[in-house]
């Protein structure tokens, strides 16, 4: 009766099992980034709902940093682990991935971050009813609405806060490049996301003091969407001169800019492999998502 039973799970997991590889890639950046900011934007909440008891600048750059670790390496080998749309987009525009999939991707993380940020909002439910007494405040010192999205320092003009995500987001991107280029210094297979990790706490630990160094649209706009719909109300988005477009367009630009700097300065420079070595290389490595990230 055993080899029945078991029989029997493994043609219900056939049954349940996408068969369609594009639906897989759009599932695991939905899961991805539903990860992310879950356990991202939890290391903000426990430090704030907390006034700093339990957590401060370094819990939440180190604890938004595995967040993204965690989330690619349950994604990384399906999607390669984007959850991120500048990510997607700046695979789109140097070739390793095909432009019809991009409005997937970007769905599936836009979607991920915005029941994220409901998940969470659930979560701290009654920590947040607490905070202030019952009330949703988007500024002040009983603000909570920086739980869930990034908002500009006090001193910061629309331009420098563009200027800051364009340039977070291409040293991003050009690092990233720079993990998977197999033809530079490697990262060993299997850490890739680990030493991802690292670039998020560098970068967040050196840009982060203008605007919290979003360097994702999805990651910003859906929770913010959400706060707004949650009880912040729409000043989310009137807030900071209007700020909340610039993390949704600045870090495309960024993605763009970061690709072509590492591509015209350091990927098309490299000696050509020998041919004989790449084919055996190819026969010996299945097929696999070059590039995978962030933040």
């Amino acid at each position: 009766m055993q080899p029945e039973k078991g029989q029997k799970r493994k043609s219900l997991k056939q049954r349940l099992g996408l068969k369609n590889r594009l639906a897989k890639e759009t599932l695991a950046e939905f899961l991805g980034t539903l990860i992310m900011v879950v356990l991202g934007c939890g290391s903000v909440a426990q430090a704030v709902l907390s006034r700093g008891h339990l957590g401060g600048v370094v819990t939440i750059n180190l604890g938004f940093a595995m967040a993204v670790v965690m989330a690619i390496y349950v994604t990384g080998g399906v999607s390669g682990g984007h959850i991120n749309p500048a990510v997607s987009f700046a695979m789109c525009l140097f070739g390793r991935m095909k432009w019809f999939k991009l409005p997937f991707y970007f769905g599936a993380q836009f979607l991920g971050a915005f029941l994220g940020a409901a998940i969470l909002f659930g979560v701290y439910y009654d920590g947040l009813m607490a905070f202030a007494g019952g009330k949703l405040l988007v500024v002040g010192e009983n603000a909570t609405a920086h739980i869930f999205a990034t908002y500009p320092a006090p001193y910061l003009s629309p331009a420098n806060a563009f200027a800051d995500q364009v340039v977070s987001t291409m040293f991003l991107i050009m690092i990233v490049f720079a993990i998977f280029d197999t033809r530079n210094l490697a990262v060993p297979k299997g850490l890739e996301p680990t030493v991802i990790g690292l670039l998020i706490v560098v970068l967040a630990s050196s840009l982060g003091l203008n605007s919290g160094c979003a360097m994702n649209p999805a990651r910003d706009l859906s929770p913010r969407l959400f706060t707004a719909l949650a009880g912040w109300g729409f000043e989310v988005f009137r807030t900071g001169n209007n700020f909340w477009w610039i993390p949704v367009v600045g870090p495309l630009v960024g993605a763009l800019i970061g690709g072509l700097i590492y591509m015209l300065i350091i990927e098309i420079h490299h000696a050509d492999p020998d041919p004989d070595f790449e084919a055996e290389q190819s026969e010996d490595k299945p097929e696999k998502q070059e590039l995978s990230v962030i933040m």
